[in-house]
């Protein structure tokens, strides 16, 4: 996606941020069996104007089972659970937030594959809490 030449001006950050955002848009949508109607009135809450929302909707719709077939048959299964304590000064935007957090990577295994990715996240106290 960097080296796509529409995005060349775009910051990385910002290109970095909106795609996590949109795949978590998705998953979320997926992760409920969302309907044409329920993720319009949601992008239209995020004020999306009615022709990115329909392109939106029409390639979830397109895309949606062959993306999540193509995961895996066997959830994951945790081998081993590292954690740190991080306390965060500043955001990458410079708002001061003097919160703590927790990092947390998972050893994971899959019996669909022989690789063993590792899964990492940060959380605070609460989101931990509810895991």
């Amino acid at each position: 996606v960097l080296d796509d030449p529409d995005l060349k001006d775009v910051d990385p950050v910002v290109l970095k941020q909106c795609h996590a955002a949109a795949a978590t848009c998705i998953l979320e949508a997926a992760k409920h069996n969302a309907d044409k109607p329920a993720i319009s009135a949601c992008l239209e809450d995020c004020k999306l104007d009615r022709e990115r929302i329909e392109e939106f909707c029409t390639e979830y719709q397109v895309h949606t089972t062959i993306v999540f077939f193509s995961i895996g048959r066997s959830p994951l299964h945790i081998t081993d659970v590292s954690w740190r304590l991080e306390y965060q000064i500043k955001t990458n935007q410079l708002h001061k937030t003097y919160q703590p957090s927790y990092l947390v990577s998972l050893n994971v295994e899959n019996s669909d594959s022989e690789s063993h990715p590792d899964v990492s996240f940060s959380c605070t106290m609460e989101q931990l809490q509810v895991l």
